[in-house]
């Protein structure tokens, strides 16, 4: 299992190439030789980068649903648009295809923000934003997602 920690500022060149921080880079290592996966978020607009273990897993699970529904061939549809195979080269180096650093707005500057066994990749301006407009609702909805008293060890 997949647990990745930091947030992680840096930036992204004019072909959409980003230094990976070597913090991260550390962490990524086991994974390194697999590959990634980036795709838009789904709630966001930012980027998703999955290392292909997690990829495959998501994957096996969207392989259960049932194609006949529509809802389903739609949704996976929708899910898997823009979905690219990424590596990170022997620089250190990612590339962001241009069509995702459109969808995502991404500038100049950029923040790799970890999200368990996902990393974000935002646009600094735009995670910002949605960070401090969040701000104000975090602890309801801290209660709610985690105040289950079904959580084994949480507190």
């Amino acid at each position: 299992m997949v647990n990745l920690i930091g947030t992680y500022e840096c930036k992204v060149d004019a072909k959409g190439r980003l230094m990976v921080p070597s913090a991260l880079k550390k962490q990524l290592a086991p994974m390194l030789q697999e590959g990634f996966v980036l795709k838009r978020a789904v709630f966001q607009s930012c980027l998703e980068l999955y290392p292909m273990e997690e990829w495959d897993k998501l994957m096996k699970k969207m392989n259960g649903l049932n194609r006949f529904k529509k809802k389903n061939n739609d949704f996976i549809r929708r899910f898997t648009a823009g979905v690219k195979s990424v590596e990170v080269d022997a620089n250190g180096r990612l590339l962001i295809p241009k069509d995702l650093v459109g969808f995502a707005g991404i500038e100049k500057e950029i923040v790799l923000n970890s999200a368990i066994n996902i990393i974000e990749i935002w646009d600094k301006e735009q995670y910002e934003k949605t960070i401090y407009e969040s701000t104000d609702d975090f602890a309801d909805l801290a209660e709610e997602v985690m105040g289950n008293d079904d959580l084994d060890g949480i507190s």
